[in-house]
């Protein structure tokens, strides 16, 4: 009873209140909708991306370490740079394009920083909504503080006289609203910062990936070069 009286008298002033008081719970809503689901996403992806590293440099080619990824990679952030990888390897030995333009490194350097932004991109998704309540919601609890205020002085001034009983009711509801943005903010805030520390670990493993991915990409294109290049001379 006492959590639904809060709740009501978050809705019992004017039209400008009721705004500010549904406009405050759709945020809490959305971040910790946001805050639940990136916990469980970021979780899991933390787990596939240890699965599939392990699973890539344990595997005895490029074709079997491609189907492990497929099985492992449930979050899609470490296979599309193997898939990047290989298919510019593939333009790279074809040469018919701008895209094989320069040395094989520099151009799995391009690939891979494209895919490896996108990658991120995924685990970014959210942050910015709990940014934005966390830093918003205490000022719009703010206005509906002052404006319940306001109207509390409006009030006491029709009436002509000053009392307690007049002043604790109206000026206790506006202050609800204050309570109300620093509840909201609070959760998004600590999540932000806790889940940003999560982003920022799967970043370092998928950018060390990529760096290590390149190097082997490199390495097996040179062989391969040095192969194609020593054929026709082992012929003569």
């Amino acid at each position: 009873m006492n959590a639904f009286g809060g709740l009501m008298v978050l809705f019992q002033g004017d039209m400008v209140h009721n705004v500010v008081a549904l406009l405050l719970l759709a945020m809490s809503v959305g971040s910790w909708v946001v805050i639940v689901w990136k916990t469980w996403l970021l979780r899991r992806a933390s787990h596939d991306v240890a699965r599939c590293t392990a699973a890539f440099w344990q595997a005895s080619d490029s074709d079997s370490a491609h189907n492990a990824l497929k099985a492992f990679d449930r979050s899609a952030l470490v296979l599309p740079l193997v898939q990047a990888a290989q298919s510019q390897l593939q333009v790279t030995r074809a040469g018919r394009c701008l895209g094989a333009a320069g040395d094989a490194a520099s151009q799995l350097t391009r690939v891979l920083r494209d895919a490896l932004q996108s990658s991120l991109h995924k685990l970014q998704s959210g942050q910015v909504l709990l940014a934005t309540v966390g830093a918003v919601a205490p000022f719009v609890g703010l206005l509906g503080t002052v404006w319940g205020i306001y109207h509390a002085l409006l009030t006491i001034a029709s009436v002509g006289q000053v009392s307690i009983d007049k002043i604790a009711g109206p000026v206790g509801e506006s202050l609800i609203m204050t309570a109300a943005g620093l509840a909201v903010a609070i959760p998004a805030v600590l999540g932000y910062n806790l889940l940003g520390r999560l982003i920022g670990r799967l970043e370092a493993d998928l950018d060390g990936f990529a760096r290590d991915l390149r190097e082997l990409m490199v390495a097996q294109y040179s062989e391969g070069s040095a192969g194609r290049s020593a054929s026709p001379r082992a012929e003569d």
